[in-house]
């Protein structure tokens, strides 16, 4: 199985390590929508991730020793070759990944935005001078790269995740070593293709595919490596935190949701269903924001539910290179089990089914867009991110009580809500327990703003100036006998 591609060149099989191409193509990347093989990637061992380790650490003097306007031109040309790649690097994403290629170009976008922002802020990475406490001497603050750093991405997002740590780390004058998902290495490859066209340095941006036990043993265990950036499930960044204590490294964990989404009586119903439609069904509800329970209050709670049924029925399903599709597959068998496993026990408990509920006759990794109504917090689509086509609606009386409904669980990334009510916008948004609301919204995700989470969601915030600040170290600086 071949793509094709207006430059197959960007369809990269080994690994980028200290500007060489090297390794044995081994694992299989597969289309989740046919099954079919699309190519094959290298399993590269702990020596080969040791390699890259030692690569970047030689790198990084001469990369941090770099202006910050330098380091700014290098990251503006790789934005520019993203945007010029767009159609390409779409069809990649989209056919390891399946999400709509309407959806991949969005993605590809979105990815090159943070490169284009890091670039900038890489110019406004500013100290302090602090007054000091004896007049002979200066306080000042400055900050400086961390060092050799690495990352972890998910497979939801292989472009965007993948831009949002490596930008900001080559713009603060770090060097990486990035570790992609196994079922979405392609496209980090491909980014790897068109930075060293960019003209980033060899060993500033070394990738590296394989076995994630393997390669995150490395990252985690090296005393080079002086921090990580992980985006994924909190299970294994707990996991990934631990291995990386006995060396003290500075952790950027972007972990699970189970994002609230409250619907208030005087809310507009159809904005309201267009923000749950957004934020529930985009990636066929494979995002880390995704609307997870959704409130309404008994007041609107029917007719909500018979608008957002009507834009449910809508949706097209189907391979995302498909002509007008919507709903790609999940990423495997695995993801479309769970959810079948959260409606048959959201049902057993009582749940009433409104829209879908089963696997689409497309395939094993395709799930009906699904809608469940009367939900409870004891199903387990309450406790659990379902990380699907579900969407699960929950009624309540009182603002108070849907607060409480939003805050009982352990994570807390993203919260949505809709009101026309002030004094309700400002009370709930305070109330919730997120790292993020959307207030008449269900997108928020943008390079201009902190995006992170509370609780065991994470901790670190990407995009914004902090997004920067998270590759640096602050150094105090006092100067005396003045």
């Amino acid at each position: 199985m071949t793509i094709a591609l207006a430059d197959p060149s960007l369809l990269r099989t080994q690994c980028l390590v200290d500007g060489r191409w090297i390794g044995d193509p081994i694992i299989d990347v597969t289309d989740p929508a046919s099954g079919d093989t699309l190519a094959s990637v290298p399993d590269m061992n702990a020596e080969a991730t040791r390699q890259a380790i030692v690569a970047a650490e030689a790198a990084l003097p001469a990369w941090r020793r770099m202006t910050a306007g330098e380091r700014a031109r290098i990251l503006r040309r790789w934005f520019d070759l993203l945007l010029a790649h767009q159609d390409d690097l779409a069809v990649i994403l989209t056919r390891e990944q399946g999400k709509p290629l309407a959806e991949a170009k969005g993605e590809i976008a979105y990815a090159a935005s943070f490169v284009e922002w890091f670039a900038e802020e890489g110019k406004r990475v500013y100290g302090e001078v602090i007054p000091s406490h004896r007049a002979d001497s200066r306080i000042l603050v400055i900050r400086q790269p961390v060092g050799v750093v690495a990352a972890i991405t998910p497979w939801n997002f292989p472009a965007a995740m993948i831009t949002r740590k490596v930008a900001p780390a080559l713009a603060a004058g770090c060097t990486m070593i990035l570790k992609p998902a196994t079922q979405t290495p392609l496209t980090a490859l491909a980014l790897g293709v068109l930075a060293e066209r960019a003209g980033v340095p060899a060993g500033v941006l070394n990738i590296v595919t394989g076995s994630s036990r393997t390669i995150g043993a490395e990252l985690t265990g090296s005393r080079t490596v002086r921090k990580l950036s992980f985006t994924g499930s909190t299970e294994v960044g707990k996991t990934l935190m631990a291995q990386c204590a006995p060396t003290m490294k500075k952790l950027s964990m972007e972990l699970g949701g189970n994002a609230p989404f409250l619907v208030f009586e005087d809310a507009d119903l159809d904005a309201a269903v267009e923000g749950a439609m957004a934020s529930k069904y985009r990636n066929s509800g494979q995002t880390c924001v995704c609307v997870n329970r959704i409130f309404v209050q008994r007041g609107v709670y029917e007719a909500f539910q018979a608008r957002l049924k009507l834009a449910v029925d809508a949706l097209k399903v189907g391979p995302g290179t498909g002509q007008g599709v919507n709903q790609g597959p999940l990423i495997d068998e695995k993801a479309a089990d769970k959810v079948e496993e959260h409606v048959a026990d959201a049902l057993a408990r009582g749940g009433r089914l409104l829209a879908g509920g089963a696997r689409h006759p497309l395939g094993r990794s395709f799930f009906q867009p699904t809608i469940i109504a009367d939900c409870t917090p004891d199903m387990t689509l309450a406790q659990e991110e379902t990380f699907g086509p579900l969407a699960a609606l929950f009624a309540f009386d009182r603002e108070e009580e849907a607060i409480a409904l939003a805050n009982a669980t352990d994570v807390g990334l993203a919260g949505y809500f809709y009101t026309r009510d002030l004094a309700r916008a400002w009370r709930v948004a305070e109330a919730l327990e997120v790292g993020m609301v959307g207030i008449n919204t269900g997108l928020i995700s943008t390079e201009v703003a902190p995006f992170g989470g509370i609780k065991e969601s994470g901790m670190g915030r990407e995009g914004s100036r902090h997004g920067i600040e998270d590759y640096t170290e602050i150094k105090y600086l006092c100067v005396a006998g003045i």
